[in-house]
């Protein structure tokens, strides 16, 4: 019952995000027109599409797994994070783990590099002038995409304190937290695990492992 309860306000949660984030680019189109315009590219502005798209990543390899078409079967060899939803298990010498440890600790420095390099050239990100219609529509964006990690980071800690621990870090640093998370997870998992194993709980992953033998 509770776990019925708990699926049906995500459900909810989800469909309110998603019609709001609808909304705001509407909106954002109507006041201010197209996004593809090279003047809203400012440093704050690149920045944070830096840091967005670095959080889309996870979501892109989830996405992968679970479709089993070409085209998201294509776009997870593109990621080098998995070997595929019907190969699980790692062939050859290269292991999908260490290739994706590799990748989200590539793309944690990337954006950590992204951020000092802004805030040397272009100071504080904490200016009003900084709050145009699109980096708005951007930020709205960025969140959305956080309450989904989130709620998959509270559902992979078993201790509410660490999940709001890392929540909390979620919203003041984006993307590096997101890739020092699931790092921390790949380090959990052996090099010969299936990958799509980083998105169950530890206590579930024995049954897991024993499927993809």
């Amino acid at each position: 019952m509770a776990s019925s309860l708990l699926v049906n306000g995500l459900k909810a949660l989800f469909l309110v995000l998603w019609c709001l984030m609808v909304t705001t680019l509407i909106y954002t189109i109507s006041i201010d027109g197209l996004p593809f315009r090279w003047e809203i590219l400012t440093p704050w502005m690149a920045a944070t599409l830096v840091d967005f798209y670095i959080n889309v990543v996870p979501f892109a390899v989830w996405v992968s797994y679970k479709e089993s078409s070409l085209i998201a079967a294509t776009l997870w060899v593109i990621l080098l994070v998995c070997l595929g939803r019907d190969g699980t298990k790692p062939k050859g010498k290269h292991s999908s783990v260490a290739i994706a440890r590799i990748l989200f600790s590539v793309l944690g420095c990337l954006m950590l590099g992204t951020l000092i390099y802004t805030l040397l050239t272009d100071g504080s990100p904490f200016r009003k002038e900084l709050l145009t219609p699109w980096m708005t529509a951007t930020l709205i964006d960025f969140y959305i995409n956080v309450v989904a990690l989130s709620v998959w980071v509270a559902y992979k800690e078993s201790n509410w304190t660490t999940a709001f621990f890392w929540i909390v870090l979620l919203i003041s640093f984006g993307s590096i937290t997101t890739c020092a998370y699931i790092v921390k997870e790949l380090f959990k998992l052996a090099w010969q695990d299936p990958l799509y194993l980083i998105l169950i709980r530890k206590g579930n992953r024995a049954e897991h492992r024993y499927e993809s033998i």
